[in-house]
């Protein structure tokens, strides 16, 4: 299967913040137990401060691709640029905020909270040795 930049973007507003443009990749075709969106958020747009929990927790994951962000994330906020990533997890207030001059492009995955043994992978195998040589 193949997606185009743009090809399934539709505009809309999410939990009360203001209208953004999103593409929703392959629309659940992927069989995985998320969504993958990119989200286009024009300058001083915004996401709208929520929490996934409930019936249908969720948790979300944030990575900036073009533009500046503020993140608030519970009672914490960071600063992002491209290349950086924030985890929401469910349950949790937050709420992302373009703060750049231009438009803000971000790859948003979200789904239900889980676990999957990622050990016999080896890119999460150098991640874990990674990590415990401090790096």
């Amino acid at each position: 299967m193949f997606e185009a930049r743009g090809e399934t973007a539709f505009e809309h507003r999410m939990h009360q913040g203001s209208s953004l443009m999103v593409s929703h990749h392959f629309g659940g075709a992927t069989q995985l137990p998320v969504a993958i969106q990119t989200w286009v958020v024009p300058p001083g747009g915004f996401e709208g401060f929520h929490r996934h929990d409930g019936e249908q927790p969720l948790t979300e994951i944030y990575q900036v691709l073009e533009g500046r962000a503020r993140m608030r994330i519970a009672n914490a906020e960071y600063e992002l640029g491209p290349g950086d990533s924030a985890l929401a997890p469910a349950g949790v207030d937050h709420d992302l905020v373009n703060t750049g001059e231009g438009e803000l492009r971000v790859l948003v995955v979200w789904g239900p909270p889980g676990h999957f043994d990622m050990s016999g992978f080896g890119s999460h195998q150098r991640y874990l040795q990674q990590k415990s040589a401090g790096k």
